[in-house]
């Protein structure tokens, strides 16, 4: 029960993921928290997700209603402004650092800004611990697959925020800060899966950057589970990585067609795109071990590397999602089973997905 009684802060708390971390620590799942602060920086989708639970549109258990005052609050601020960071964090247990700057091609024109918010985001969480002192217990940083041999601003300043996160251990003994790194989440905001459904709504060709391209695929649901196991068994400085599928994108276009007409364009690579997404490196490999459903990372830092036990190497070469692609038929019943095929009755967290 790894959320009784504690406080728990998820910033980015209105994005795709924190919706779903949000309702799922709530539920009790782990235990029921003292308190669950939503920290993030827009308004509107605060006040979105505060009528969500104060009219009842989303599945969870009635005590959420019956202490929705005392259980779930709203922080407007920002990752970015220390004196945001060191408010939110004074009372904090657990952090969940959801927000970022996700987009690839958006960090590719403003860099900048992915580093203000990917890097500096982190460094306020960690500097905001170690000059106050403030009691927090675990740290979850959220990465991403670009984080591994990173090509793009997105990857590049995502694998910052790993080292951030790793590097504090040794000055903040008292947290432990640890992070969860997976691939795309299905039909999340700004992902593949929503511009085809609108191609398909229009019927429109639906546009494919490279027929060769391939991507790792899992839902909310999965990268929930992860940042859970994450905070029950991650030593400081891990980085916790699910075992997920992968398919070519041309064959999610293919299933979402189905017995349509629409055409498949091929519209070139977009900038700082890979044509296949790595979860382990080849260099992290050595270094890595498998905790149950899951590869754990273990840090290079000399301070850090006695704390997960010894390392029995779970991989011979990079974990790449060229690597036991999904056929065609595999990967329509992956998106059928998370009601992605158009047509299909939403389910709440694919509802939450495609807003």
């Amino acid at each position: 029960m790894i959320f009784q009684n504690k406080r728990i802060v998820v910033t980015g708390g209105t994005g795709s993921l924190g919706k779903v971390l949000v309702r799922r620590i709530l539920s009790g799942e782990e235990g029921l928290p003292a308190a669950v602060t939503v920290f993030s920086r827009d308004e509107g989708k605060q006040h979105e997700m505060r009528l969500q639970y104060l009219h009842k549109e989303v599945s969870t258990d009635e005590v959420i209603f019956n202490n929705f005052k005392n259980l779930l609050k709203f922080v407007i601020g920002d990752v970015r402004d220390y004196s945001d960071v060191c408010s939110v964090l004074r009372d904090a247990d657990i952090v969940i650092n959801a927000a970022a700057l996700k987009q690839v091609p958006t960090c590719e024109y403003f860099p900048e800004q992915a580093v203000l918010t990917n890097c500096m985001g982190a460094y306020n969480i960690t500097r905001a611990i170690r000059e106050h002192g403030y009691s927090v217990d675990t740290i979850v940083g959220v990465s991403t697959d670009k984080a591994a041999k990173p090509v793009n601003a997105m990857g590049m300043t995502k694998a910052i925020q790993e080292r951030i996160f790793i590097a504090a251990n040794v000055l903040s003994e008292k947290t432990r800060f640890i992070s969860v790194r997976y691939g795309n989440v299905l039909a999340s905001r700004g992902s593949v899966i929503p511009l085809f459904h609108e191609q398909l709504k229009y019927g429109k060709p639906l546009t494919i950057t490279h027929p060769d391209m391939t991507r790792f695929l899992m839902s909310l649901n999965h990268a929930v589970d992860t940042v859970f196991n994450a905070i029950a068994h991650a030593f400081p400085g891990e980085i916790f990585v699910p075992d997920a599928p992968s398919s070519n994108i041309i064959n999610i276009a293919k299933a979402l067609i189905g017995d349509r007409s629409n055409e498949i364009k091929i519209v070139g690579v977009r900038p700082g795109e890979k044509m296949h997404e790595l979860l382990i490196s080849e260099e992290e490999c050595h270094h890595t071990s498998r905790r149950g459903d899951y590869y754990a990372v273990h840090p290079m830092l000399p301070e850090l590397q006695d704390r997960g036990g010894k390392i029995v190497p779970a991989l011979e070469k990079e974990l790449s999602s060229e690597d036991n692609i999904l056929s065609l038929e595999k990967t329509i019943e992956l998106l059928k089973h998370h009601g992605l095929l158009p047509g299909q009755k939403l389910s709440i967290d694919d509802s939450e997905m495609l807003a």
